[in-house]
């Protein structure tokens, strides 16, 4: 007999008492566990299910579609919507874009709204989830146009048919795609922004915000896509930061020295102000040139030319060394003294340019000087503003100078040709000192991937000035998850100046506006805006360009201005799809001022459809749309790179699914894989994904089926409701893994409501190796093989089995509804009827939490370890184990154990 003394380290005073009929286990062998003789095999109990432990091959995703028909998935939304309870949970869909083919984005969206959806669904909600388009917009017409060829010669209604149509496929596709990925919503009742009672909600919102004076018609510089002729928001740019720009350093000649810094270049040469630019084709527009009031400013005098120049004081030594020549300081004085000043424009002999004010300017670049084109710049026009400065544009919708700008540069491209001949312009009157390449960020148009321009132009804006206070103090009352989105959506407000609403194009929803035809005065009022309102909800925003003017405008609208019908025409300016998808809240939620409890979606929202949707219900309803915005990442290569067809590394959500053409390089996985890579990722920074993360999914949903089966096996002829023992009846060792099993469900409730389901798979993941397969299944293995079927030893453990099953089961279910589903069509127990999804959350006991026997067990688990590292690498089951205990603690454990067991 081999006697173990246990150690000082393992001495635990209230220890032990756990461990079945008096005996210590030394715990299970090392070894392989050796298949029983064929004439014993009748006599062991061993675990008996159809549950596979693996779905090889093709076999993954056709069990989940058949699991997705014979649990009637698609009928689940409408069940849920008819019960009765109370309690309700809204979460809004954001519109995905309906211009391109299902991906890893959407999946990565989609999933974690069914994760959260179907939490809340179990826990006994009724959801609210209708899934919507964004269906208008450039980048859908411009994708049907070029389906079509020519297209210089097409009529509104023909782009406007040719967009609809391509729209109305893609959306076909993507809603496919997100049905097979196990999406429970609304799809009876989806909302598009091409829908007429959606247009003409959209603009019944339009007009509130005119009457409430958010919205007014200026003209001013925007963001302008020579691309495709239309203005645009800036969340339609995308910023290109290896942009290279034609920068150069300009000569402005001083025309009359300011008054109080006449002294200092009283009697020198002509003195000039060095202005850098990296757009110089704006230099034509030129009507000022700013300065910084509380910087310094020093006269400089050229060692190379003998010139003389006014530049920022802290920027003339790198100034000077751009030049390649060096600067001696003559002067130097405050901004303020520079002001009254005139400089000569550098190309336009006889024009004239103030020294101004501003403070936009600043010395981490350039001279500290800054040219002043007020149609090309939004600071511009804000100091043109103030000091009522022209603010002519010289380039047209084509991003090509106009007459105005000279026969020299007449028809010339601004980012081409015309760039470089206004660069020879300066060559020729002397007034360019430097020219560099710079690489920089850029403004790009988001669809064509080119770059922008500034210009300015007649638009109809809504004036975020007004609205950024209120909008911003609503923010503040909305959970953000993660909370730093709060303050970058904070931040983003704070910077909005204006917001440019109409589009030069013909695929969206009308601007209700009629102009005279020869003052071209803007006509809109209630009678004709709810007139053009009736029209679009019964034929939709087509009667705009099919109707004729006496049609969609009527007389009454004409009382005030006493003109003829005949004298007005409709504007042809489109709404920002980003009004389009802002007001999304007013369709979907009604018109009861309800909020939706979630929006969820990806950081870029937060200058997008999180920002419209606030400032637009703010307006109408002085408040938020939302009362929780949770904020997720975008998805990038399993390095962290960008996802890039060059680079070969873009998943594609249906081959992970149904597998690539080749099945040993892209093997079917199934939606649960996808919907599994989804939680397990940490969403709110950049989540990876490629081959290897899936493999790593995958092999992690085996290990979670190998627990499942050895459960489900464990339970044949097993009735919870026959056959169960009472808790305080149970085996200790049972007992405890129900306490185990109560923080676990506990856990993982709390992990969901704060949604954090990367934490709920860790949870599972623990519990399944650590609490269950390392430590209870090795313990329990004798019972249920080796107990007769019925004996209340083998119930015991069978009991806390099926407790373990019933709730881990309902902890994945939101995450993996296929398997959770498919499990339940294997319990040897369930009713035929019952589905994981419509019979409730997890449920546990009061009585099985017991914290001093995970105390005990902790302490027996530190004994069991001694002995096995003392015999490491040999068989724990050829030994027999005494224990040697003084006897005082051998009393104290037995007064323990006693007070365990009552």
């Amino acid at each position: 007999m081999w006697a173990l003394r246990t150690p000082p380290l393992l001495r635990f005073p209230k220890h032990v008492g756990c461990w079945a009929r008096g005996t210590v286990s030394a715990g299970p062998s090392t070894g392989q566990k050796a298949k029983p003789d064929s004439k014993y095999r009748e006599t062991i109990l061993l675990p008996q299910s159809d549950f596979p432990s693996q779905l090889p091959g093709r076999l993954q995703p056709e069990t989940e579609l058949e699991i997705q028909q014979k649990c009637s998935f698609s009928e689940l939304y409408s069940w849920q919507r008819q019960r009765k309870t109370k309690q309700d949970f809204c979460l809004h869909d954001g519109p995905p874009y309906a211009n391109g083919d299902p991906h890893v984005g959407h999946a990565l969206n989609k999933i974690l709204k069914d994760i959260t959806n179907r939490f809340y669904v179990m826990n006994g909600y009724k959801v609210h989830y209708v899934p919507g388009w964004d269906c208008h917009g450039l980048p859908i017409e411009l994708k049907a146009l070029s389906e079509c060829g020519e297209t210089k010669h097409l009529t509104p209604m023909e782009i406007r048919k040719k967009a609809k149509a391509f729209a109305e496929k893609v959306i076909k596709k993507q809603k496919s795609a997100f049905m097979r990925w196990g999406i429970m919503a609304d799809w009876e009742n989806c909302y598009y922004t091409f829908d007429p009672k959606y247009e003409a909600k959209q603009l019944s919102v339009f007009h509130q915000m005119y009457e409430k004076g958010f919205v007014y018609q200026d003209y001013k510089p925007v963001f302008w896509s020579p691309s495709t002729n239309t203005a645009l928001a800036e969340a339609e740019l995308e910023y290109n930061q290896q942009h290279t720009s034609q920068a150069v350093y300009i000569r402005f000649p001083l025309l009359k020295p300011p008054p109080k810094i006449a002294s200092a270049v009283d009697g020198l040469p002509a003195v000039s102000l060095i202005v850098w630019t990296t757009q110089p084709w704006t230099i034509v527009a030129n009507q000022a040139v700013c300065f910084m009031p509380n910087l310094e400013y020093s006269v400089v005098k050229c060692s190379s030319t003998e010139e003389h120049f006014i530049v920022a004081a802290d920027r003339v030594q790198s100034i000077a060394a751009v030049l390649d020549t060096q600067f001696d300081v003559i002067s130097t004085f405050k901004g303020t003294d520079l002001e009254s000043g005139i400089c000569s424009h550098p190309t336009i002999p006889g024009r004239q340019s103030p020294l101004l004010p501003a403070n936009h300017v600043t010395i981490s670049k350039g001279t500290g000087l800054v040219h002043t084109a007020p149609a090309h710049g939004m600071e511009d026009y804000s100091v043109a503003s103030h000091h009522q400065l022209p603010m002519d544009c010289l380039v047209d919708e084509d991003g090509l100078f106009t007459e105005a700008a000279g026969s020299e540069l007449q028809k010339k491209a601004v980012l081409g040709e015309g760039n470089e001949t206004v660069i020879e312009m300066l060559q020729a009157a002397k007034n360019l000192l430097k020219e560099e390449k710079y690489v920089h960020s850029y403004p790009y148009d988001w669809r064509t991937k080119k770059p922008v321009i500034i210009r300015a132009s007649k638009q109809w804006f809504i004036n975020t000035e007004n609205l950024k206070t209120a909008a911003q103090e609503a923010l503040k009352k909305v959970k953000t998850v993660p909370a730093s989105g709060m303050n970058r959506m904070l931040e983003m407000l704070e910077r909005r100046t204006y917001w440019c609403i109409s589009r030069q194009r013909c695929w969206g929803v009308p601007i209700p506006v009629f102009y005279h035809k020869s003052t071209g005065e803007p006509l809109i009022n209630k009678k004709s805006t709810e007139n053009v309102i009736k029209l679009v909800e019964q034929h939709g925003s087509d009667v705009w360009w099919t109707l004729p003017i006496e049609q969609l405008l009527p007389k009454e609208a004409l009382a005030k201005a006493a003109n003829d019908i005949q004298e007005y025409v409709q504007g042809q300016d489109v709404l920002d799809i980003w009004f389009d998808s802002g007001t999304s809240w007013a369709h979907v939620l009604g018109d009861t001022g309800e909020r939706a409890d979630v929006y969820l979606e990806g950081k870029d929202q937060l200058g997008g459809w999180f920002q419209s949707s606030l400032l637009i219900s703010v307006a109408t309803r002085k408040k938020a749309p939302y009362r929780t915005l949770i904020v997720h990442g975008f998805t990038v290569g399993e390095k962290g790179e960008k996802m890039s067809k060059s680079i070969g590394n873009v998943v594609d959500p249906d081959v992970v699914i149904n597998g690539g053409s080749d099945h040993s390089t892209e093997p079917p996985y199934g939606a649960d894989t996808l919907r599994w890579w989804v939680a397990e990722s940490n969403v709110y920074t950049e989540v990876q994904i490629g081959p290897t993360v899936l493999s790593s999914a995958q092999d992690d949903i085996n290990k979670l089926r190998n627990t499942l089966r050895f459960l489900l096996g464990n339970l044949t002829g097993f009735s919870p409701e026959t056959d169960s023992i009472p808790t305080s009846e149970m085996y200790l060792i049972d007992q405890f893994i129900l306490h185990l099993l109560h923080g676990f469900a506990n856990k993982v409730t709390q992990a969901y409501k704060e949604h954090d389901y990367g934490k709920v798979i860790r949870l599972l993941q623990a519990f399944c190796s650590k609490d269950l397969s390392s430590f209870y299944f090795s313990i329990i293995k004798d019972r249920l093989y080796c107990e007769e079927e019925k004996d209340a030893k083998r119930r015991s453990c069978q009991t806390a089995l099926a407790a373990v099953l019933d709730t881990m089961v309902r902890s994945f279910a939101p995450i993996l509804p296929h398997l959770a589903e498919e499990v339940f069509q294997y319990i040897p127990y369930r009713k035929e009827s019952d589905s994981v999804f419509r019979s409730g959350w997890m449920t546990t006991s009061a009585v099985w939490k017991k914290p001093g026997l995970e105390e005990a067990v902790d302490g027996a688990c530190a004994m069991r370890d001694g002995f096995l590292g003392f015999i490491a690498g040999k068989n724990a089951a050829e030994y027999q184990v005494i224990l040697v205990i003084e006897p005082g603690l051998f009393f104290e454990l037995m007064e323990v154990s006693r007070k365990l067991i009552t």
